[in-house]
């Protein structure tokens, strides 16, 4: 059996998703800060801010998505696919700070509430929902193989829920007139946002310091590596993320007979890349010479 060793997986171009998603938030965001300030809803204009940050975010993430496709270089040697992890981390923290400004306004309306206009707020996050569905739907089919397109995702998805809160809210304020309904739904949209937010930060704080992706289990490749047939030892083993798509492995495998087996490294990439959906292999044969002991053997030494 023939195996393609090549470096090369393919990748999805989600240019006309990123592209659809900026205009339509943009236009909704004028929208929806114009009508904030006509209803003095805050929550509208919290959503509005959120929805800003979103933005931010695609753009962001479009920009990261577009360079993860470049060729390498003789200085960037992996081209520049690690922006994609800087953009879903940054994207993280982009959420997380205007949480803060959302939550210190929506404090400070409590001291000093403002009548809020129901009716409007309702009809203009109905609007919100769409919006965001229709966004975030674009984005449904990556969200699972990409930690950069997951995080657009989440930012459309907790929008249309957040929107279906402020439709709530502007009910609430309709049917009982009381109008600190409105800084408590922001508070409850800082939550909603920290909650979805949390974890995509943590992900990509472990990527942008080379953590194994939570998707492989290192154990199982180190199991996988020292079954092959004519290994005895397996040392020196690293797996990390390239991108937010793509993940690479170096090993060093201790083969006695001293035979370099180009078969075997070429079904240990092909392997490796569909059982582990390690894309980038790089492997090390040793005979084992006790003579010439490799001084990357010991664990603690990287």
């Amino acid at each position: 059996m023939s195996h393609d060793c090549g470096h090369s997986p393919a990748t999805v171009d989600f240019t006309r998703a990123f592209a659809v998603g900026v205009i339509l938030n943009s236009a909704y965001i004028a929208f929806e800060v114009a009508y904030g300030l006509v209803a003095h809803s805050l929550a509208l204009l919290a959503d509005a801010g959120h929805n800003l940050s979103d933005v931010l975010g695609l753009l962001l993430a479009w920009a990261a998505s577009a360079m993860a496709r470049t060729r390498p270089t003789k200085r960037r040697t992996y081209g520049m696919r690690g922006s994609s992890i800087l953009a879903a981390l940054f994207n993280a923290i982009l959420l997380l700070v205007s949480v803060g400004a959302i939550a210190w306004e929506a404090i400070r309306r409590f001291g000093q509430p403002e009548a809020v206009s129901g009716k409007i707020v309702i009809w203009v996050s109905l609007l919100g929902i769409v919006v965001n569905t229709i966004t975030a739907l674009m984005f449904a089919a990556g969200r699972k193989g990409d930690l950069n397109i997951r995080g657009a995702f989440l930012h459309m998805a907790a929008d249309a829920a957040i929107s279906a809160g402020v439709v709530i809210a502007g009910a609430a304020i309709v049917l009982t007139g009381l109008h600190w309904i409105d800084p408590v739904v922001s508070l409850a949209i800082c939550a909603v946002i920290i909650w979805g937010t949390w974890d995509l930060l943590r992900e990509s704080v472990n990527l942008a310091l080379h953590a194994v992706p939570r998707q492989i289990d290192p154990d199982k490749v180190d199991s996988y590596l020292r079954e092959l047939p004519g290994i005895s030892e397996v040392h020196d083993l690293h797996i990390w993320p390239m991108s937010t798509t793509e993940t690479a492995i170096t090993a060093h495998l201790v083969k006695p007979d001293g035979v370099i087996d180009d078969g075997l490294l070429c079904q240990i990439k092909y392997e490796l890349h569909t059982r582990f959906s390690i894309s980038h292999v790089t492997i090390q044969c040793e005979s084992g010479d006790a003579a010439h002991p490799c001084e990357q053997e010991p664990e603690h030494i990287v």
